[in-house]
């Protein structure tokens, strides 16, 4: 399979876990958070995969494979995330998958619970005549890069965890001359005023029945 789709994560471990969000949700308030957003994200990426066939890969900081099987099932393909900034993990994720001969890779992390089936089949379908496709984030990040090739340059001298992340990106794009695809704005679900937005109400309502560790 030459498609590919890398979920970056990690492991919801009680205050290491949604760290901004715990004033408002408490340590396992957020951990569970995370937890379910992660769950909602991998079955939106399987139902997907059901429909067009590509690998899915886990690069995962905290717990362990063990831990990270039995949490989302042992049929996907798990990977630690090396040492480094997010840039440098990123970067690294791609580098491999391009070393495994993968054609047309997408990440996502799982900060965004509105990401849909539909929008990764326009990623990738973007992928066929643009280097890189960005789902822009309202604020100012990204919750989703692809690439057809590797590109090293986008993942350097970008300042991860700012609103600059995304224009960043871009222009960085526009420096090598490369084709971009933007897919549609959407919320993600970092900081305590993102708990507030309307979109949220579902999963909070949701969230509240969950179990805690």
């Amino acid at each position: 399979m030459k498609k590919h789709l890398i979920i970056f994560t990690r492991y919801p471990e009680p205050g290491k876990t949604k760290s901004r969000l715990i004033p408002i949700l408490g340590e396992k308030g957020a951990a569970n958070l995370h937890r379910h957003m992660t769950e909602k994200t991998l079955i939106t990426v399987r139902e997907l995969q059901a429909l067009d066939p590509l690998s899915i890969e886990v690069r995962f900081t905290g717990g362990n494979l063990d831990v990270m099987q039995n949490w989302l099932g042992s049929d996907l393909i798990y990977d630690a995330q090396c040492f480094g900034n997010l840039g440098d993990r990123m970067r690294n994720a791609f580098e491999t998958a391009f070393h495994e001969e993968k054609t047309h890779i997408i990440m996502v992390g799982t900060d965004c619970p509105f990401l849909t089936v539909d929008i990764l089949v326009q990623g990738f379908k973007a992928l066929e005549d643009h280097a890189v496709v960005l789902g822009p984030a309202k604020d100012g990040g990204y919750y989703l890069i692809g690439l057809n090739h590797y590109i090293p340059e986008l993942f350097q001298d970008i300042p991860w965890g700012t609103s600059k992340v995304f224009k960043t990106t871009i222009k960085c794009c526009q420096t090598l001359n490369l084709s971009v695809s933007e897919l549609p704005l959407l919320s993600d679900i970092d900081r305590p005023e993102d708990l507030e937005s309307m979109e949220f109400i579902a999963l909070k309502e949701i969230e509240n029945k969950r179990v805690d560790f």
